[in-house]
């Protein structure tokens, strides 16, 4: 009997797949996946567990494009699935084995002591996962207290929240707005516009809405994609807090002639967070991480990155 011919939609399916539920759809490409972790984190080095990461989905992106481009045709879904599978397990597989640094936990349920969800709450929260503009001070002065801060981000980053703010950066990047009007792409709930709104900033908050299973949008993040925001609202600051790892939108905000100034909040692990190859090949910007404005995005644990994009002279 013929094998059954995959489905458009498991394209779509391994997306929204678990990293456990890939492994046992698709052994064969976990069991070189897996073989290829290993060997990324034999010494420890971030930039083999991000070589790892890239290779993975570098394979991956050509077929992504043939499958849309050949709307779904049957021989090139068939070739397409492994590599995407193979992508999407590298990927979860490196988030897992930094939460198991982080937390010592490689399985069950991840949860804080009422310590520390008490003093977590007092300091990032203004009440339930609401955040509010963290004191810099008082959070490295109560942090330490923590015990259980290393489980903090693994506990809300399902539920959208990939970091915290601190006043001091909010200022910060209110003084490097300069009074232009701003947007922030990729918005999420509006957290961060909202936060520089407060500090006297002219900024639209937009998103695609492509998170609505985990986060609930306001009325005040405008439903858009980059590449529809930057065309209506023509910003020359734009602002973007953890996108995507090798997301297709950022190089749109780089290639965007009105754009003066670019501030991306990431993390240092490339695999997590931000398209660095766009970074690395664009050349209408002068760029760097900003090691003073870095250690303002909270927590540390994140090993926290705020890269600044500044556009070259004419």
């Amino acid at each position: 009997m013929a094998a059954a011919r995959p489905r458009l939609d498991e394209a779509a399916r391994i997306e929204a797949s678990s990293l456990d539920e890939l492994m046992r759809r698709h052994p064969a490409e976990w069991r070189s996946v897996g073989e290829a972790l290993v060997a990324a984190t034999k010494d420890g080095a971030p930039a083999a567990m991000e070589a790892f990461v890239r290779r993975a989905r570098d394979a991956a992106a050509p077929w992504r494009e043939r499958l849309r481009a050949s709307h779904g045709n049957p021989q090139v879904l068939a070739a397409a699935i492994p590599l995407l599978a193979a992508a999407r397990m590298a990927k979860l597989a490196a988030e897992r084995t930094l939460l198991a640094a982080a937390t010592g936990a490689t399985s069950g349920t991840v949860r804080f002591d009422p310590w520390s969800g008490w003093l977590a709450q007092r300091l990032l929260f203004s009440r339930g996962l609401v955040r509010k503009p963290v004191s810099l001070t008082a959070f490295r002065l109560l942090w330490p207290l923590v015990p259980g801060r290393r489980l903090l981000m693994p506990l809300v980053q399902p539920r959208g929240i990939y970091c915290f703010y601190s006043r001091e950066l909010l200022r910060e990047i209110a003084a490097l707005a300069a009074g232009r009007p701003c947007l922030e792409i990729a918005a999420g709930d509006g957290t961060l516009s909202r936060f520089l709104a407060g500090e006297g900033v002219a900024i639209r908050a937009t998103d695609d809405r492509s998170w609505a299973h985990a986060i609930a949008y306001p009325d005040d993040v405008e439903r858009l994609d980059a590449a529809a925001a930057l065309a209506r609202h023509a910003p020359a600051v734009v602002v973007c807090s953890f996108p995507p790892p090798g997301n297709g939108f950022e190089r749109l905000v780089l290639r965007t002639p009105g754009v003066e100034l670019y501030v991306v909040l990431t993390s240092r692990h490339r695999f997590a967070a931000g398209d660095w190859g766009a970074y690395e090949s664009q050349r209408a910007f002068e760029w760097s991480v900003d090691d003073r404005l870095s250690r303002m995005l909270l927590p540390p644990e994140l090993d926290p990155a705020v890269v600044v994009f500044r556009r070259l002279p004419a």
